[in-house]
C-alpha cells in the first residue's frame, strides 16, 4: 500500500487524529498537504513530516469560509501538480444538549464539522474528475450511529457527515470513491483535556479503557492507516460505506 507520486489533503491536521494520518500518508509516500486554522501546529507537523524524509506544506484555512477553502485547493494543486486524495477531518466538538446550546454554538459546529466537507468536496472534486480517479474519506464518528446525552451539534454533524458521504459515492463514482471512517476514543489533546478536568485523569482514562472491548483507547496513527487503506488502490470496490475503527465500542450493547 503505497501513494508514491500521488497528492493528499488532510484537514485538520495540525494535531490529533489529523496529525495521525498525515503521518501515515506520508510514510506511504504520498505528498501531502496539511490543512488547519492553526498556522503554529500545522507548520509544526509539515516541518516534522519532512524532516522524516516525506514532502508536505502547510496551508493555512478554515473549512468553513468558502474563498479560503477554494484558496487552499488552488495552492495545493499549483504546488504539488495534482489532487488524488481528500481527508476531512476538520472538526470541533460542541457537546451541549439542545436547550443548552445557542443558535451560534449549533452555526459553528456544523459549519466547521458539516459545512467544511461540503466545500473541501466540492472545490477537490473537480480535480479529481480531471485526473479520471481521486479518493475522499470523511472523518465522521461513532456518534453518528450511537451517542450519548448532551452532545447534540456533534452527533447532528457527524450524522450529517455519514449520509453526505453516501451521496458524494453515488454522485461521483465510478470515478471516485468516498468513504466515511467513525472513530471511537481516540488520545488526541481533545480526548486528553477531557481526562485532564477529572481530580485524578489517570484514573478516569482507566475507567474509560476498560470500557472498551481492546482495552484501549486508540492513538491517531490507527485512524490514519484505517484512512490510508480505504484510499489505497486495495479498497478499489469500497465506496459509500463507513469504517467504525472504535476498538469495539459499537459492537457491544452491554457487559455482565
Amino acid at each position: 500500500m503505497t501513494f508514491d507520486n500521488q497528492v493528499a489533503i488532510v484537514t485538520g491536521a495540525a494535531k490529533g487524529i489529523g496529525w495521525g494520518i498525515a503521518k501515515v500518508f506520508s510514510q506511504k509516500g504520498a505528498k501531502v498537504a496539511v490543512v488547519d486554522w492553526d498556522e503554529e501546529n500545522g507548520r509544526k507537523t509539515a516541518d516534522e513530516l519532512c524532516a522524516q524524509g516525506g514532502e508536505a506544506i502547510f496551508v493555512r484555512c478554515d473549512v468553513s469560509n468558502e474563498e479560503q477553502v477554494k484558496a487552499m485547493i488552488d495552492t495545493v494543486v499549483q504546488t504539488f501538480g495534482r489532487l488524488d486524495i481528500l481527508v476531512n477531518n476538520a472538526g470541533v466538538g460542541v457537546y451541549k444538549s439542545v436547550l443548552d446550546a445557542s443558535s451560534e454554538d449549533w452555526d459553528h459546529c456544523l459549519s466547521v464539522n458539516l459545512k467544511g466537507v461540503f466545500l473541501c468536496c466540492k472545490y477537490a472534486i473537480p480535480h479529481m474528475q480531471k485526473l479520471g480517479k481521486g479518493a475522499i474519506v470523511n472523518i465522521s464518528s461513532v456518534h453518528s450511529y450511537a451517542t450519548v446525552n448532551g452532545v447534540a451539534p456533534y452527533a447532528a454533524s457527524k450524522g450529517g457527515i455519514t449520509a453526505l458521504t453516501r451521496n458524494l459515492a453515488i454522485d461521483y463514482g465510478p470515478t471516485i470513491r468516498v468513504n466515511a471512517i467513525a472513530p471511537g476514543w481516540v488520545l488526541t489533546p481533545l480526548i486528553q483535556s477531557i481526562f485532564d478536568s477529572y481530580d485524578d485523569p489517570a484514573e478516569q482514562r482507566r475507567q474509560v479503557e476498560q470500557r472498551q472491548v481492546m482495552k484501549r483507547i486508540g492513538v491517531p496513527e490507527d485512524i490514519g492507516y484505517a484512512a490510508a487503506f480505504l484510499a489505497s488502490d486495495e479498497a478499489s470496490f469500497i465506496t459509500g460505506t463507513q469504517l467504525f475503527v472504535d476498538g469495539g465500542l459499537t459492537a457491544q450493547l452491554e457487559s455482565w
